[in-house]
Parts: C-alpha cells; sequence; structure tokens
C-alpha cells in the first residue's frame, strides 16, 4: 500500500507593518509631484485647519469677519469691516515690525508727510502691526501721526492680509481694499514702496470716493419789467392781453 500524506497547514498570513511616517524622502516626492503636476500639494494646519491663501489684487473678499477683531491704539475694538464702512471709498492698511524703531518711523512718517494727497480721495489710512495699545500710542504721539495705529497681538488681521511672518513676526508691506471688498493693493515693500504703492493707487484714479453729491435747486425769480416813473410792471403773458376793438 502506498503510504498516506499528510497535509500541513498553511502558515499564518504575516502581520501588515505599520504605517511609515512622514519623512524628508516623502516630502521631497510631494515636492517633484507638485513640480511637474504643477498642482500645489494639499496642506493642513498645525491644528488639522486647511491653510487659506491671502487675497491677490482684484480678489473680492467678505468683509464680515475677515481678520478678526483688532484695536486702536487707543484702546477701541473694531474690525476691518467697520474701518472700510466708516470709510468714504475704502481702506489702507500698511504693516510695520515694531513701533519705534528705525525702519518703522521712517515707514510712519513718510505716510504723515503724504497723509493729505493720499486720503484726498476718501481713502482711510491706518499702521498696523503686533504692538501693544501702550507701544502704538507713544509711537503716534512721538511722531505726531494724523492716522490711527491698529494694536493686532494675535497677528489675525495681519496674517489675514499675507503679511505674518515666521515663526511669530510682521512682514512690512501695505494692503488696500475698497468699500465693495475688492482688494486694490496687496504686497510686501520697504517703507517708501508701501507709500509708493498707495500714491500710484490714488494717482491712478482708484480708491477716489463714489458719493456723489446733490445740487440744490435753486428757483429763478421772474423776470419784470423796467419800472415806469417809479412803478413797476409786471409783463403780461399774450393771453392775458386786453384785445384792441377792431375799427
Amino acid at each position: 500500500m502506498a503510504p498516506e500524506l499528510r497535509k500541513r497547514k498553511a502558515p499564518p498570513p504575516a502581520p501588515e507593518p505599520p504605517a511609515k511616517k512622514s519623512s524628508k524622502v516623502s516630502k521631497a516626492v510631494s515636492k517633484v509631484k507638485e513640480a511637474v503636476t504643477g498642482k500645489p500639494a494639499k496642506s493642513e494646519a498645525s491644528n488639522g485647519a486647511a491653510k487659506t491663501t491671502p487675497p491677490a489684487v482684484g480678489d473680492t473678499i467678505t468683509l464680515d469677519g475677515f481678520g478678526g477683531e483688532i484695536e486702536t491704539n487707543d484702546g477701541k475694538k473694531t474690525t476691518l469691516k467697520a474701518l472700510v464702512d466708516e470709510s468714504k471709498s475704502g481702506v489702507v492698511l500698511f504693516t510695520y515690525p515694531k513701533a519705534s524703531t528705525p525702519g518703522c518711523t521712517n515707514q510712519v512718517c513718510l505716510f504723515r508727510d503724504s497723509y493729505e494727497p493720499l486720503t484726498a480721495g476718501g481713502l482711510a489710512i491706518y499702521g498696523l502691526s503686533k504692538d501693544s495699545t501702550k507701544a502704538n500710542t507713544t509711537f503716534k504721539t512721538k511722531q505726531n501721526l494724523p492716522y490711527a495705529l491698529l494694536c493686532d497681538p494675535d497677528a489675525t488681521l495681519i496674517g489675514a492680509i499675507g503679511l505674518k511672518k515666521a515663526p511669530s513676526g510682521t512682514q512690512r508691506g501695505v494692503f488696500a481694499v475698497d468699500k465693495t471688498g475688492k482688494v486694490l493693493i496687496s504686497e510686501p515693500g520697504g517703507p517708501a514702496a508701501t507709500v509708493n504703492a498707495v500714491k500710484a493707487l490714488v494717482e491712478g484714479g482708484a480708491g477716489a470716493s463714489t458719493e456723489t453729491k446733490e445740487e440744490p435747486v435753486v428757483d429763478k425769480p421772474a423776470e419784470e419789467a423796467e419800472p415806469v416813473n417809479g412803478d413797476t410792471i409786471t409783463e403780461k403773458k399774450p393771453e392775458e392781453a386786453v384785445k384792441e376793438p377792431a375799427d
């Protein structure tokens, strides 16, 4: 008789390897894919929220809630929407890293010296930084600034307009928006460059007030005939003239 063959049991399946953590290699691969496809890789902020792209020139932003709540140097709570509503044609925000430092002093003084022509069309100008109300009030008073300085310690508005500098700084720049929420300027730059950007905007006619004033209607007095022997004779209308009897 042929020997009986015994069937061997199949070995248990090997456990699945643990998921690999993202490494420098995987990050490099993502960058290569992004360069090839031309599409940015999906990224999330450290708190799990999707990163937002700052608005560009020509975009129209929703002013409600944009940039959160900020504070004027004299302690008044406000928002970008409230500032735009109070303005005649829009708002200019120029950002600076730190109050009372040389570059920032130069910047605020340039805006001070050009304040009247820059605001003639209805634009409202504000300086914006992470400084405290005390620091910004001292800065405003010392440099005799005709505009308010805005305090944004958490950089909510600074970040929303794309001028937050990692890890916790502020990039010098300028941002302008009109009454409808349309972005007119959005760019980083030095003290003179930020002022020149607003000058170019004003000279180009953008940001001018759209408010129209109604001209008062003036009633013209009725025409009077020249006085005869000191008496005023009012001209009679043709239909009121007395007909002469026929001969």
